[in-house]
């Protein structure tokens, strides 16, 4: 080869590897996870998010904030993926799922700088997380899923979020009937519940409607407004002239030929509405577009037609209705018309809503979100969108442990009991899991005004006895040490398990990784 050195990488290609790579992707992560910590908790602040064409969100939501945070780095772009898995996986937890991978990506740094060995670290966070998972379905309570306790959930989820000027017992109101409306004898239909935001009045005026709600106008101003035990065609079906698969000329030489034509268009679009309204049809809702003349027609027989409908939508309201979607409108069968209690449309400022209330064969319901700017109904959406994940969750599995931290200290607690039996240098992993689990309790305390290590020393103590029965407790300016099932601070058992896992599995492939490898 003569000595001359040998190029396996193109030019420019950067490489960062060894305790270097290891320092630069564990930095990142915790970075990442520092900017939503302050989020944390019923006393978590918010943060203000400028896009670069200058929207503006104000949330304490983690996976919203991380999701609109411009982030390069591939570690904290992990990060980010735990939160996006958390939000896609239960709903809720994102921020401590977020904290947790930070404060474990931490508690790993020090480790090698004591020159313990990432496969090692690896190991004893498997081992640990086992535990953690075994320590939470301990802390399962003992209880009956009831109405009552469904509330305390959706409130537990709520508190600290953007609610308006509407107390949390009222939209935890409205989230249990939801949830309740669509649960099933096996599970909760999740996807039949539908969030609808409108700006107006104040967040007090949220509400729940029992069937759909959609951003519609009547398709022809001579339509009624509202129907009364309406049958409902929802459809993708052509309502203007039908084209011919032939590429056909037509020759016409005089007036009398250009109005057959016109006329015979127009008798096409006539009986068109005619055999809409022999089937019986009452409201017409259409993915695609209607022609002006057949709106007309439809609206003389008193059909209620709306057009341009969502294509999503139009299968959901079939659906609910107890019908089916067709493409042929002109020839339909009585199994494909759906039937609902009442259709009606309401003006809300200059904005036309449709109504459809009472749903004959799916269970279909719509929170209706109403604020009196956008950034309030939006983060009202989001607060109500995380409660109705929870309290599904609650239902189909069953199983909710205490919140307000005292879960988490029971995790560390027995993690650090168990890592006592465990020999070698993985007892140090599963004793720094455990130190970080308390990342969560002890950041509470920060965010509600408390001392965070007077406060986990009386959380340590209050659970000795009672495990799961002392927690964080926001009262008046600070917070107390107090029974978290007392208080109504209950939490799903899946939102901790989640967010066990998925912490877990981002921090060790993080700590893992020796060499970073970045092309030009």
């Amino acid at each position: 080869m003569g000595g001359r050195p040998m190029f396996i990488l193109s030019e420019g290609t950067q490489r960062t590897h060894g305790r270097d790579a290891q320092s630069s992707n564990i930095t990142a992560g915790k970075a990442v996870s520092e900017a939503v910590r302050t989020t944390l908790g019923p006393r978590g602040m918010d943060k203000m998010l400028v896009s670069d064409s200058g929207d503006v969100v104000i949330t304490n939501d983690g996976a919203t904030i991380l999701d609109s945070m411009d982030i390069e780095h591939p570690a904290a772009q992990m990060i980010v993926e735990v939160a996006q898995t958390q939000e896609d996986e239960i709903g809720d937890g994102t921020t401590t799922a977020s904290v947790l991978a930070g404060e474990l990506l931490a508690k790993a740094e020090n480790l090698l700088e004591q020159d313990v060995h990432p496969t090692t670290i690896v190991e004893g966070y498997a081992r640990a997380r086992d535990i953690a998972l075994q320590a939470i379905n301990e802390l399962a309570l003992d209880a009956d899923i009831d109405d009552e306790l469904l509330r305390q959930v959706a409130e537990s989820s709520m508190t600290g979020k953007g609610t308006g000027d509407v107390a949390t017992e009222r939209l935890a109101e409205v989230v249990v009937g939801a949830i309740r409306h669509v649960e099933g004898d096996d599970r909760v239909e999740r996807d039949d519940v539908r969030v609808h935001t409108q700006v107006g009045s104040s967040s007090s005026a949220t509400e729940l409607i029992e069937g759909i709600v959609t951003d519609a106008d009547p398709a022809h101003k001579n339509m009624p407004r509202s129907v009364e035990d309406a049958t409902i065609l929802a459809t993708d079906g052509t309502f203007g002239v039908r084209e011919t698969d032939i590429d056909a000329e037509y020759s016409v030489d005089n007036v009398d030929q250009l109005t057959a034509a016109m006329d015979a268009e127009d008798r096409q679009l006539r009986d068109l509405a005619d055999a809409i309204a022999d089937a019986g049809v009452d409201v017409v809702f259409s993915n695609s577009s209607i022609d002006d003349r057949t709106a007309s027609y439809l609206a003389d027989h008193g059909i209620l037609a709306f057009e341009d409908v969502d294509d999503d939508l139009t299968t959901a309201i079939a659906q609910a209705t107890g019908g089916k979607r067709t493409g042929k409108p002109d020839d339909i069968d009585d199994d494909e018309l759906g039937h609902a209690d009442s259709v009606y449309v309401e003006k809300y400022g200059d904005e036309d809503l449709a109504f459809v209330e009472g749903g004959a064969a799916a269970k279909s319901v719509t929170v209706f979100v109403r604020g009196g700017t956008e950034h309030v109904v939006d983060e009202l959406e989001r607060a109500l969108t995380d409660a109705l994940d929870v309290v599904a969750s609650a239902v189909d599995t069953g199983n909710v442990v205490p919140g307000a931290g005292a879960t988490e200290i029971n995790i560390a607690g027995r993690v650090r009991e168990d890592a006592a039996g465990i020999e070698g240098r993985q007892q140090l992993a599963i004793e720094a899991f455990a130190d970080a689990v308390e990342v969560l309790p002890r950041t509470l305390a920060e965010n509600t005004g408390m001392d965070p290590i007077d406060a986990l020393v009386d959380l340590r103590a209050g659970n000795d006895d009672t495990p799961g029965r002392a927690g964080i407790i926001a009262s008046g300016e600070t917070g107390e040490i107090a029974d978290p099932v007392e208080a109504g601070v209950i939490d799903p058992a899946a939102v901790k398990r989640e967010a066990v896992e998925s912490a877990t599995e981002a921090a060790t492939m993080i700590a893992r990784i020796d060499d970073v490898i970045a092309a030009k």
